[in-house]
């Protein structure tokens, strides 16, 4: 903290020193926050040199293999009920809600490798009548290079390979764009479909601030999907929020993501290759981000889910009620088959999961206001 005020100044030589002296005590391969305290000496030493921006795009162009990918997943996965539970509440919601229609359209902003869609396959594929149709477009940003929709239609050709597997009918189409440019057409709605929006823990890419112009994206979104008026908008978010001033936002990145390199430590060999590729290559990213740029370079902007309630009443949406008995699902997995300092809660209709007491993610099911 002293070295984060240090730079705050622009003391060059004494936060150098500070940085020098953090260095011989942080280690890659040590505890959780020696390990988090390396990625902060990098920001902290990349904000000084005026770097960041630069080093944040280097890092962000680079592309991380499907295989490895899903190496760190099936980590996460083990270890943290977070993504298992939250696709679980989300794909059960979407059963529930979609009931017996013969045809589901699910517009997924923040696709990824589209990790979420097996078990709702899965899910179908055991339904004792016949699956309905399932068509997904996939949306999520272009990747750097000469190919910038090629991870997305990866994506689509696995998914299309695993519902053929297990017989359930499958459309796929993918979208590599900046979100907010998106529009209806895009998007191929069909009236005969029951429409799902569903965007898990990605939202943070858009910019929302109080600046009408930095808020412009995220607005831009919504109202799109309201326009589109979905039977359900399921929004996943990490439970962050951090200052537009540099000194309390590095105090913030210090603590929420200590949360992370915790849960690593107390649940995962120091010397697992899968543990470090997740605290390299999806930690280290945003907190250079959060740590090392500002104005339009600051992209990793999540909120809490009160802040994100407030903002989706007042943009328009309607919140729905959360399943008491796809709630006690969730806890029966969380009971099961993981350590007993994860928790499950709900809070104004928020379905909140959590480490030692700190919520960390947060889900919740939306609709269009009738106008």
């Amino acid at each position: 903290m002293r070295c984060a005020e240090t730079v705050s100044m622009n003391d060059t030589n004494a936060a150098i020193d500070m940085i020098k002296q953090i260095r011989k005590q942080a280690s890659h391969v040590g505890d959780g926050i020696q390990r988090l305290a390396c990625i902060l000496a990098d920001g902290l030493e990349a904000r000084l040199s005026g770097t960041g921006s630069a080093i944040y795009r280097q890092l962000a162009a680079k592309r991380i293999s499907a295989t490895d990918y899903l190496k760190a997943y099936h980590l996460g996965m083990s270890i943290t009920p977070i993504m298992r539970v939250a696709y679980h509440f989300a794909n059960k919601n979407i059963l529930s809600i979609a009931g017996n229609a013969p045809k589901i359209h699910i517009v997924d902003f923040g696709i990824s490798f589209g990790f979420q869609w097996p078990s709702l396959i899965q899910f179908l594929a055991k339904m004792k009548y016949e699956p309905p149709r399932i068509r997904i477009t996939g949306v999520d940003l272009p990747q750097p290079g000469f190919h910038p929709a090629e991870r997305i239609i990866e994506t689509g050709k696995r998914l299309e390979d695993y519902a053929r597997e297990f017989e359930v009918p499958f459309e796929y189409h993918g979208i590599a764009s900046q979100w907010e440019s998106i529009c209806i057409e895009d998007l191929c709605i069909n009236d005969d479909e029951v429409l799902i929006v569903n965007s898990m823990f990605n939202l943070s890419q858009l910019r929302s601030s109080p600046s009408l112009e930095k808020n412009k994206s995220r607005n831009e979104l919504f109202n799109l999907i309201r326009a589109i008026k979905p039977k359900v908008f399921i929004q996943g978010i990490f439970n962050f929020s951090f200052s537009p001033f540099f000194v309390p936002r590095f105090r913030m990145v210090l603590l929420e993501y200590f949360r992370f390199f915790d849960m690593l430590d107390t649940l995962v060999p120091r010397n697992s290759n899968q543990r470090f590729l997740i605290e390299t290559e999806f930690f280290r990213p945003p907190i250079i981000n959060q740590i090392a740029c500002e104005g339009s370079d600051w992209v990793v902007t999540p909120e809490t889910y009160k802040k994100c309630h407030t903002r989706n009443l007042e943009i328009g949406f309607e919140q729905l009620p959360v399943d008491p008995s796809i709630v006690k699902e969730c806890s029966e997995i969380l009971r099961n088959d993981y350590d007993e300092r994860y928790f499950i809660e709900e809070d104004c209709n928020w379905f909140l999961q959590g480490w030692k007491g700190s919520i960390i993610y947060a889900v919740s099911l939306w609709k269009p206001q009738v106008e």
